[in-house]
């Protein structure tokens, strides 16, 4: 078992998960503070699905690589449970902010083109 290969790996798959959390619950803010426009933000959402999506699946394999090859002396000093209850953090927030996402009233911004306010 190569633990340096599965650290690599692992420290992938976090970098996907908290990309995904960026992106899937945050993308609005991102867009904000860069000034996209709505075609752009929808453009930044789908790159930042699609990066995530290729830096997981590369984790992944090294991950199980690492797991599969013999190991090294080099690697006595590498610990990984540091990075799997990482991991398991990043997926209690997903879900945390995926759960609260539902319970937050929807609102809708800014007026719609035609709309006045009366006072």
């Amino acid at each position: 078992m190569r633990k340096r290969m599965i650290r690599r790996g692992l420290r992938l798959v976090l970098a996907a998960l908290l990309l995904i959390v960026l992106v899937s619950f945050y993308h609005s803010a991102i867009a904000d503070l860069f000034s996209f426009s709505v075609n752009s933000e929808e453009r930044l959402y789908g790159f930042g699905i699609y990066l995530a999506a290729a830096a997981g699946c590369y984790g992944v394999v090294l991950a199980v690589l690492g797991f599969l090859m013999l190991g090294d002396t080099r690697d006595a000093g590498v610990r990984l449970l540091p990075y799997f209850l990482l991991i398991a953090m990043a997926v209690l927030l997903f879900f945390w902010l995926l759960v609260s996402s539902f319970n937050k009233a929807s609102n809708p911004g800014g007026l719609r083109p035609g709309e006045t306010i009366t006072i």
